[in-house]
């Protein structure tokens, strides 16, 4: 039995509902209002997932992602060994029962005020002056070097989301222009068609067009697959299900001012900010103060102690003590110089190379966002305007039967080719724009 009935009455639409269900659907219009205003809605779902943006790819890499994770916790680690470097070891208590016969008077015993004597000796070790202090610069400097590390994780981290987003956003916009394009060529295939029917062309112009097509369905299979490899990287490196959808990349990040990207400026703020750097400086620091060290290893290190004596239930005797090692093994301890030095010659070479290496890729990346930049341009003023012109021009006269259908198809690839080529542009620039920011350690 139906819930209502619709019927005519004066022209008009009228509700026949009877009165005992007018209750029930009213719980069920309530209920639906409900559901619609609880369920989330498509753009909600999509804004709360990451990748519309770099930023928010970046956020979440960066609270998320393991492999830095560990890295900020080795450095955490390091910071807490330098905070107890260079401490005195614990003291030793040594505690001597003598006599525990008193000269076999009695029976073994352990108690201290039955025995003979009872010697009570506390310890301390010292090393040579200045040993401590060497020590703990030694656990700062590597602290320090383990911080670096962690920086330039994070700097490795971040110019992989980039690139990928970066890809991701070339891939998206080449589907976007090849379905367009395939849609441009279905108009060009009707207008073969039409005028193959008026008997203006041969049929070859709209087979053509339909070979055309199958080109561009079997390229848009080809960048999809593209797309998903390039959202499986990037959620692996946001430490997420390699499936997990992307909100899809809507903008690039604007490209830093040219006077921004001088190479002699940047080169000041590598040498002083480039996390590899940083870290090999660290380690030549600790090379220094480790050197220092084993020079120091020439003196003896020195162990003090008192020690009350206990007779009966009271003390009667002092004893102090001091001991020290006699560094008579200088070959042992020359080989152990000679080892320090050339661990700091080796901090030195590779810090040289290090910064010769992120100079040099500095350099590189310097060039290879000019040439983008300057090509994006080319494109966008130029070449593009140039190619659609050619295009309609090309369109309007196979229209009026002046020019071939092959001329028609290639003016489409040219601009199809240039329009491919500005988006190819903008993601290497931003690809290298990634990459001097790992080299600089830091946003531009």
């Amino acid at each position: 039995m139906p819930l209502h009935f619709l019927s005519l009455a004066g022209g008009r639409i009228t509700n026949r509902i009877p009165a005992t269900r007018r209750p029930i659907l009213g719980a069920i219009a309530i209920a639906a209002s409900a559901l619609a205003m609880s369920a989330p809605s498509t753009a909600q779902t999509s804004e709360a997932l990451p990748g519309n943006s770099v930023e928010s790819l970046l956020e979440y890499a960066r609270a998320r992602n393991p492999e830095f994770a560990s890295m900020r916790h080795e450095a955490d680690a390091a910071n807490e060994r330098a905070a107890s470097a260079g401490a005195l070891p614990d003291p030793k208590l040594r505690i001597e029962l003598q006599d525990i016969t008193k000269m076999n008077e009695q029976g073994p015993t352990l108690s201290p005020s039955r025995v003979g004597k009872t010697r009570y000796q506390l310890m301390q070790d010292l090393p040579w002056f200045g040993k401590r202090g060497l020590q703990r610069e030694i656990a700062q400097w590597e602290a320090e070097g383990a911080k670096g590390r962690a920086s330039g994780s994070w700097a490795e981290l971040s110019t992989r989301i980039k690139a990928g987003y970066a890809q991701l956003y070339y891939v998206q916009h080449s589907e976007t222009l090849t379905r367009e394009i395939l849609d441009l060529m279905v108009r060009i295939e009707k207008i073969a068609q039409v005028r193959y029917a008026g008997g203006l062309t041969a049929q070859s112009d709209a087979i053509r067009a339909q070979v055309e097509q199958t080109d561009m369905r079997n390229e848009l299979i080809a960048l999809e697959n593209e797309r998903r490899m390039t959202e499986a990287r990037l959620n692996m490196l946001l430490s997420r299900p390699a499936n997990a959808p992307l909100a899809p990349p809507e903008r690039l990040r604007p490209l830093p001012p040219p006077v921004r990207l001088d190479y002699a400026a940047l080169e000041d703020r590598v040498r002083g900010r480039n996390p590899q750097l940083y870290a090999d400086d660290a380690k030549l620091r600790a090379a220094e103060k480790n050197r220092e060290l084993s020079y120091k290893n020439r003196y003896p290190d020195f162990t003090v102690g008192i020690a009350p004596m206990q007779s009966g239930g009271s003390v009667k005797e002092w004893e102090l003590m001091v001991e020290f090692n006699i560094p008579i093994q200088q070959s042992t301890r020359r080989a152990q110089e000679h080892e320090a030095e050339a661990m700091l010659a080796a901090a030195r070479a590779r810090k040289e190379a290090t910064a010769n290496q992120v100079l040099s890729e500095l350099s590189e990346n310097l060039s290879g966002l000019d040439a983008a930049r300057r090509t994006e341009t080319t494109i966008s003023s130029s070449l593009l305007p140039q190619a659609e012109l050619t295009y309609k021009s090309a369109l309007a006269s196979y229209e009026n039967g002046k020019v071939e259908f092959a001329t028609l198809l290639d003016a489409q690839r040219q601009i199809r080719q240039a329009k491919q080529n500005q988006i190819k542009a903008q993601a290497e620039a931003q690809a290298r724009l990634a990459e001097i920011e790992r080299i600089l350690g830091e946003e531009l």
